[in-house]
């Protein structure tokens, strides 16, 4: 691979749908509401993929460090479990993804107060706790709380107020979904990895519920957020057309049968990027929604 490809991989691009659909979600109800601003929507953009990228980069490097990157995992290769990329590199490159989303912090600090600080060096130690420290919440059950705090209710929520420094019931109630399919995305990941994250001790919340109960978990992450969505709108919690969203639920069917039938390494991997495709697409719909509806 080129250094470019390298570095691609490492990035994880196939992950980005977790940090870029809440910005979505969030500026399409400032769209409904009046209060859109263009530089609010690209800074909380530009700082939540950042975020998202230094995340896969120090997951990258601390657990080629714990020893949880094997060569059976049925995953991609980790750039630093494989040597292709330095754990120093990958920590140099954690930085500098943590300054862009510093920068994209002030910005935002500059528009809607400092309650943008607050959110952003929050997300930052969440993100570096997830497998660093002494104590990383990824290896004891916690990834999917955290993931589903922060890139469903923070990050939903944060890119709504960033335009007007409110916070609605109708971003809170969206953040719910939104939040649920993110955490879909990381128990795909971890229920492919959940042989050999058990032998490298790395007690993710698959490991600790196991493949059956895990099947469940993902099913009701990936399939509860389509009521959920139609119930908001049609009780009009939040804008009418959101319910866009809630035609994506036979999209969801694919990666939900992949995870209770397949087991191989590529189909779990196509689960894992359909989970993230679904999040998306589903945000864009909920998001147009809030745009054009009432």
């Amino acid at each position: 691979m080129s250094k470019t490809q390298i570095w691609r991989h490492a990035a994880r691009p196939h992950t980005l749908p977790a940090a870029i659909t809440p910005v979505l979600v969030g500026s399409g109800l400032a769209v409904h509401d009046g209060v859109f601003r263009w530089d609010a929507f690209l800074w909380s953009a530009l700082g939540a993929t950042a975020i998202q990228v230094a995340a896969n980069f120090a997951n990258d490097a601390s657990d080629a460090k714990r020893g949880a990157d094997s060569e059976d995992r049925l995953g991609p290769p980790r750039m630093v479990a494989i040597g292709a990329i330095g754990a120093r590199q990958m920590w140099v490159a954690t930085a500098v993804a943590v300054l862009f989303a510093g920068v994209a912090a002030l910005a935002l600090t500059a528009i809607a107060g400092p309650w943008i600080l607050v959110i952003g060096v929050s997300s930052v130690l969440a993100m570096l706790g997830y497998v660093g420290g002494p104590a990383p919440y990824g290896y004891h059950g916690l990834g999917e709380v955290f993931v589903f705090i922060f890139f469903g209710l923070v990050a939903t929520v944060g890119s709504r107020f960033v335009h007007d420094q409110t916070a609605p019931l109708s971003a809170w109630l969206l953040a719910i979904p939104v939040g649920m399919l993110a955490s879909g995305i990381l128990v795909a990941n971890n229920y492919r990895d959940i042989e050999t994250d058990a032998r490298a001790g790395k007690r993710t919340l698959a490991v600790v519920l196991g493949k059956q109960k895990t099947r469940f978990l993902f099913a009701l992450l990936v399939l509860t957020p389509y009521p959920l969505i139609a119930i908001f709108g049609m009780a009009g919690l939040t804008p009418l057309a959101t319910l866009f969203g809630a035609l994506l639920a036979p999209y969801a069917v694919a990666p939900f049968t992949i995870v209770n039938k397949k087991s191989d390494g590529p189909n779990l991997i196509r689960a894992l990027k359909l989970t993230a495709r679904l999040q998306l697409l589903t945000g864009i719909a909920v998001a147009l929604g809030a745009v054009v509806g009432n």
